[in-house]
């Protein structure tokens, strides 16, 4: 492909990502999921350590045991791929323990180093993926689950699930979700604060959408920030999500020095 026509196609990728919730039963080629592998593989990584492991399972009866971890979304058990992403340690630390090396990576700074790793991997997974025609969706669920996912991989000391990514082909064309203006993202140089006036118009365009104006009716809420905190994630949630994955993280060695 041309380098004007490939950055054309690229750009069209990136614009226009949807997550697929809806998949046919048609099964990766080998080929195909290689090139995303290796595509994940080429990722920055912090000092060429790669610190991540991508646990690949296609085998339906797994797929099925890890259906609960997500809550039971059928895309788990439609997509033909489901890839667990892990922070790893592990794999590291071993290789410096056989070569007279003292590791010092079972720490909380290394923790986010290999989350870095593992989350850079995943992104480039996912693009291209789609750059081949499949279908991707984040799965936050693994965050919740995390000790559950880790005994069903067999998942060693040093390695935690952090986010699931469930490819295939797509069965559905859904539209494409909104996003923040760029200015809401974006500061240049230096941390600008938001005034309450900035930040009442950064959200006026989706808390006017149609897709709102049907939460705030299903939910009986009088805006869209109280769906978030009084149905989506709700504070007894998060704190109890929190602890139990810090309990993980303690348990697979992230809190040892």
């Amino acid at each position: 492909m041309p380098g004007f026509k490939k950055q054309t196609f690229m750009k069209s990728v990136l614009f226009k990502h949807r997550s697929i919730r809806k998949f046919r039963p048609t099964p990766i080629p080998e080929e195909v999921l290689r090139e995303c592998l290796e595509a994940a593989s080429r990722a920055s990584t912090c000092g060429n350590m790669q610190l991540y492991s991508l646990v690949v399972t296609r085998d339906e009866t797994l797929r099925e045991r890890l259906a609960p971890c997500h809550f039971n979304q059928p895309m788990v058990r439609q997509a033909p791929c489901v890839v667990t992403v892990c922070a790893d340690i592990h794999r590291f630390t071993m290789w410096c323990e056989q070569r007279d090396a003292d590791p010092a990576y079972d720490n909380f700074a290394w923790f986010l180093n290999a989350s870095t790793d593992a989350l850079l991997a995943a992104q480039n997974l996912c693009v291209e993926a789609e750059m081949h025609g499949l279908g991707i969706c984040y799965l936050g669920t693994t965050i919740y689950t995390a000790g559950d996912i880790s005994q069903i991989l067999e998942l060693p000391k040093g390695v935690i699930p952090l986010t699931t990514v469930v490819l295939g082909y797509p069965d559905e064309s859904p539209e494409l979700t909104d996003r923040l203006p760029l200015e809401a993202v974006v500061h240049y140089e230096k941390y600008t604060d938001y005034t309450a006036a900035e930040i009442d118009e950064l959200w006026a365009e989706r808390e006017e959408s149609e897709l709102t104006k049907r939460l705030l009716a299903e939910n009986g809420l009088p805006n869209l920030a109280q769906v978030f905190t009084q149905r989506r994630y709700v504070r007894k949630d998060n704190l109890a999500i929190s602890e139990s994955y810090f309990a993980l993280l303690k348990e697979k060695g992230f809190f040892n020095n």
